[in-house]
């Protein structure tokens, strides 16, 4: 089979379009689970998967209805879910199926890299989700920042993947797919994309790249989830990274402001001291639950997916920008606190020479 034949080969599959979001400090899934219907959403699992495999504490899943997407030859309407964990985090998700010539479905692809679309339509199904769990959530924000990820999951086709060997016709469309481009790549560039590959069985595979996935199998739910949950983490990496950042500049405006006073023990620091103590409480909570909700020890299939994952997505590279941040608020709280007790004690010391020196005037004033 020829390039050009390939093209004409009708694909079957699913596109999955996910938006992680953050909404806040900490979401009470117990009291979530009250206020709006939902369901546990578990790791799904096949046979092999231990019990230990698994979401601690399992976030909830919302089913938010069915959603048209903007693709003229997608006419079926996408699946819509919710998955909120309890840091603070959603997945928005949106699963269309198709059943495309390969070359109509390398052009969605290309659209994917500059649509404008998907984050609006993402925000507008889950506002009233949102705004109903509100009384669940603490210190509710919807944040600016997101991560968008595609995965195409593919069913098997021999003329795709078999027997352990990706097709040759087939490999420079795989990597449009994960490119979101329509480039004629080089050969460098198809074996640079393809370079993180993981199969299960001779007829299965995972292709990982920054901007998609391709999945060729058809029983792989937990493959997509813990993708999906991935793009989740390098969300909340980045954005606890950014509130640390902005937490430590706050605090040094005010230790400038407050430097500024020809009063040396007026700088007591209080509010800045304050700012970075509760900053650190809740980032250092938020990036143990987010690094620790999905245990995956026992699976080493899972496993070695998600080291793939947290290669291409440089998720090693954020957690440590994170604690990095953390040790620094951490210091310059430990600085901020010797030398607001150092102002104290100056301020004391002055206190007990004025009373002395009232002292002594008084002293002199009775005679």
């Amino acid at each position: 089979m020829t390039e050009t034949d390939f093209g004409s080969l009708v694909v079957r599959g699913t596109l999955h379009c996910v938006v992680a979001f953050d909404w806040g400090e900490e979401v009470y899934l117990d009291r979530a689970a009250e206020l709006v219907h939902s369901a546990a959403g578990l790791l799904p699992r096949r046979p092999r998967t231990p019990a230990a495999i698994a979401y601690r504490p399992a976030p909830l899943c919302f089913d938010l209805g069915q959603q048209q997407l903007p693709f003229a030859n997608l006419t079926t309407a996408a699946s819509l879910e919710a998955i909120v964990f309890d840091f603070g985090a959603a997945n928005i998700t949106f699963r269309v199926p198709f059943e495309l010539p390969a070359a109509e479905l390398a052009e969605i692809a290309s659209g994917l890299a500059e649509q404008q679309w998907l984050l609006p339509l993402a925000r507008k199904a889950a506002t009233p989700l949102f705004e109903r769990l509100l009384p669940a959530i603490d210190e509710p924000t919807w944040s600016d920042s997101y991560e968008d990820y595609f995965t195409f999951q593919l069913e098997p086709h021999e003329a795709l993947f078999q027997g352990g060997r990706l097709h040759e016709t087939c490999r420079g469309w795989l990597v449009k797919l994960l490119r979101l481009e329509k480039t004629r790549f080089s050969d460098q560039e198809i074996a640079e994309a393809l370079r993180c590959q993981i199969s299960y069985g001779r007829d299965d595979a995972a292709f990982i790249e920054w901007a998609a996935a391709v999945v060729i199998d058809r029983d792989c739910e937990e493959t997509i989830h813990t993708i999906e949950f991935a793009n989740l983490q390098l969300l909340e990496f980045r954005y606890l990274d950014h509130k640390v950042d902005v937490a430590l500049l706050a605090a040094r405006n005010q230790i400038q402001t407050a430097a500024r006073s020809w009063l040396p023990f007026w700088r007591t620091h209080a509010r800045p001291l304050r700012l970075l103590a509760e900053i650190r409480m809740d980032t250092v909570g938020t990036f143990e639950r987010a690094s620790g909700t999905l245990q995956l020890v026992g699976d080493q299939y899972l496993s070695r997916l998600y080291r793939l994952l947290a290669d291409r997505f440089h998720l090693a590279e954020w957690a440590g920008n994170v604690r990095q941040a953390i040790d620094v608020a951490a210091d310059v709280h430990e600085t901020l606190s010797s030398q607001s007790a150092m102002f104290r004690l100056e301020l004391l010391e002055l206190s007990v020479v004025a009373l002395i020196v009232l002292e002594i005037i008084l002293a002199m004033v009775g005679h």
